[in-house]
């Protein structure tokens, strides 16, 4: 099996986080892997299925393990053209990514000369983010506070780079209209500057919370802007949930290619 490296997972082992709902517990919030038996019609033995959340490394021991007994209404097989590796490598990141794009597009986003911000841009959903919506033909600003980074970041896509404590400061209830749109992993007074600053009718995708969860705002931003707030929730997404979203399934989009991060910086925020 394959399993990959999430920010929850993180947040078990330095209990920084009630991730953990039961003990003991494998961590590992995905996984791939082959069916090795199946009492249902869908799956069979030797198919490459996947998970994201569904429980996994919080009341289901995770993809850290070598065996899972999980249940299908939980699985999808890995899509034709890919292995199961390389499904991980996507993840639940990629997962969340995607499915914060689909939303906003749901929402009426569509590409402009207004750049689309992504913060954390060099995490592990934002990195992902960055190079779906360039893919899409989106103009992408790309938020980090890792200036080592910024070449690797217009590699997959971005067309500027914002420093993060310019979105970290404080700024009025509404400010100037900047951005058709957003994916934020970061919350906080980060979510709280990317809505008073995103323009008339647009969208943001919320997802994370590594800035913080609290959310100091107005409702200055919704009322008079029309701005949306959409949440994501990758853990307990259903199989159903792109024919929801009204935008097709994940798999007619384009996945793009792009580089990995340098080794020393791999898995940091």
């Amino acid at each position: 099996m394959y399993s990959s490296l999430n920010y929850k997972d993180g947040l078990a082992i330095t209990r920084r986080g009630k991730v953990i709902r039961k003990f003991p517990m494998v961590l590992g919030v995905d996984l791939a892997g082959k069916v090795l038996e199946s009492n249902t019609g869908e799956f069979k033995a030797g198919d490459e299925v996947l998970v994201t959340g569904q429980g996994l490394g919080e009341t289901i021991w995770g993809g850290y393990s070598q065996l899972a007994r999980l249940l299908a209404d939980s699985l999808v097989h890995v899509p034709a053209g890919i292995s199961a590796m390389q499904a991980m490598a996507v993840g639940t990141a990629g997962f969340t990514a995607m499915l914060g794009m689909m939303a906003l597009e749901h929402n009426g986003l569509r590409p402009s000369e207004r750049e689309v911000v992504v913060t954390g841009a060099t995490g592990g959903v934002g990195s992902i983010a960055v190079a779906l919506l360039a893919a899409r033909g989106y103009r992408v600003a790309a938020s980090t506070g890792r200036p080592e980074l910024h070449s690797w970041l217009r590699d997959l896509g971005a067309t500027s780079i914002v420093d993060r404590a310019e979105l970290a400061l404080k700024t009025p209830p509404l400010a100037s209209e900047r951005w058709a749109g957003a994916i934020d992993s970061v919350g906080g007074q980060t979510l709280a500057t990317v809505l008073a600053t995103t323009a008339s009718y647009g969208s943001v995708a919320s997802c994370g919370l590594a800035g913080g969860a609290e959310l100091l705002t107005t409702v200055f931003p919704f009322i008079l802007r029309n701005v949306s707030l959409l949440g994501i929730n990758s853990v307990q997404a259903p199989k159903s949930l792109p024919s929801k979203h009204g935008v097709g399934s994940p798999a007619n989009y384009r996945w793009p290619s792009w580089k990995p991060l340098p080794p020393s910086s791999r898995f940091r925020k």
